[in-house]
């Protein structure tokens, strides 16, 4: 078909040519005294390479006044080629581990005129990695005149460098002014940072408000969630509860997954005894060692000196029953024995707790029992003996 057409094309352009040769009008062009005469297809011709000769010079005056700009466009789009090449020269760098090359090839992309935000990023956490403060500083303070929207990376860098350098308070200045920014809801990297910065600054209720963020995204794993709100309930328990009312308050709000927790336990009974509360621990204690066995959590028991003595010594022969072997049971028995005066029963369970375990407690308590007796030699003896495994240790 495209033949076709070409084909009828060439034959009218043919039939044309020979109609126009054989044409025997004329054109007629008077301007006294002078006179001119031709054949219409010459001037037909005339008139068509007037046309061509005239686009001809127009395109060329119009290229000869363009030619500074495209000169300069030319110049310039070769600069920021060469720009490119170098920003993606210092990314590579940077991620190889090659901060010194990372940093050089970024500054000199910003020298090209490459206006991208990542450049003054990329030169300034290269500049953090070798040490260079005050490099890394006045890299920030150009990034901040960028125009692409770089403030998010600005800030995210900015912060990590203030937690690197253990400033918590500044690096959540610094997420304050990114949320602004950024927008209502905190994207993972910026939880992340704000989590850090809260555990820094020991924000324990921060800790777990936003652990919890980040688990229900599943941005953490499940099992690092548990131990970080943990270790904030710890501390909320170590260092946040200065009365018993306070004590009592805070243990109501810990969830019941945690409060079985050994560790959690411990600290909880540590710090109502330390607010001369043994009979919560006491509880608090059985609770636990019922949920979940744990010897260390078990010697604790020996501490809670309640005024029903017996029945906790009850309990403690209850789990001895089952846990025949157990050092730190036995060590507690021997407390509570030595506590109630039962001088004999108290021996026996703290010389079978050595047996399997010899441990500073249970010596310092034998030491304690024979003061108890007169027996002063042997007393300084078993204190000798404890003074030995604290050296050990």
């Amino acid at each position: 078909m495209k033949f076709l057409v070409w084909f009828i094309a060439l034959f009218a352009a043919a039939v044309a040519l020979t109609l126009a040769t054989h044409n025997p009008g004329y054109v007629q062009l008077i301007y006294p005294p002078y006179r001119i005469e031709m054949s219409l297809t010459l001037f037909v011709l005339s008139l068509l390479g007037m046309f061509v000769f005239t686009y001809l010079m127009v395109r060329l005056l119009t290229s000869a006044v363009n030619l500074p700009a495209y000169v300069q466009a030319f110049r310039e789009n070769r600069a920021q080629s060469k720009g490119r090449a170098a920003m993606m020269e210092s990314l590579t760098a940077f991620f190889e581990g090659r901060y010194s090359a990372a940093e050089n090839a970024a500054v000199r992309a910003m020298a090209l005129g490459e206006k991208s935000g990542l450049n003054p990023i990329v030169a300034a956490r290269s500049a953090h990695e070798l040490r260079e403060f005050d490099k890394r500083d006045a890299y920030l303070a150009d990034a901040e005149q960028k125009k692409v929207g770089e403030s998010t990376m600005r800030l995210m860098a900015k912060t990590e460098f203030l937690l690197d350098q253990k400033q918590p308070q500044s690096a959540l200045g610094s997420l304050k002014e990114l949320n602004e920014a950024g927008g209502k809801r905190k994207h993972v990297g910026a939880l992340t940072l704000e989590l850090k910065a809260h555990q820094l600054a020991e924000n324990w209720d921060a800790v777990l408000d936003v652990a919890a963020q980040l688990e229900k995204r599943n941005a953490i794993d499940s099992t690092l969630s548990i131990q970080l709100r943990q270790r904030a309930w710890l501390e909320k328990l170590r260092g946040h509860a200065h009365t018993i009312e306070a004590l009592q308050s805070l243990w109501k709000t810990i969830p019941a997954e945690f409060k079985q927790r050994p560790k959690l336990a411990a600290a909880a009974a540590q710090a109502f005894l330390k607010m001369h509360d043994p009979m919560t621990a006491s509880k608090l204690l059985v609770e636990s060692l019922n949920a979940q066995w744990d010897s260390d959590l078990v010697s604790l028991y020996g501490d809670c000196h309640t005024e029903d003595a017996t029945a906790q010594i009850d309990q403690a022969e209850r789990w001895l029953k089952t846990q025949t072997n157990d050092a730190g049971l036995l060590l507690a028995l021997g407390k509570l024995c030595l506590h109630q005066q039962l001088w004999g029963k108290a021996q026996s369970y703290l010389d079978a707790s050595i047996s399997l375990l010899p441990s500073q407690a249970a010596y310092n308590s034998l030491g304690k029992l024979a003061e108890k007796l007169g027996r002063k030699d042997d007393a300084f003896n078993y204190y000798h003996l404890a003074m030995e495994l604290e050296v050990d240790k």
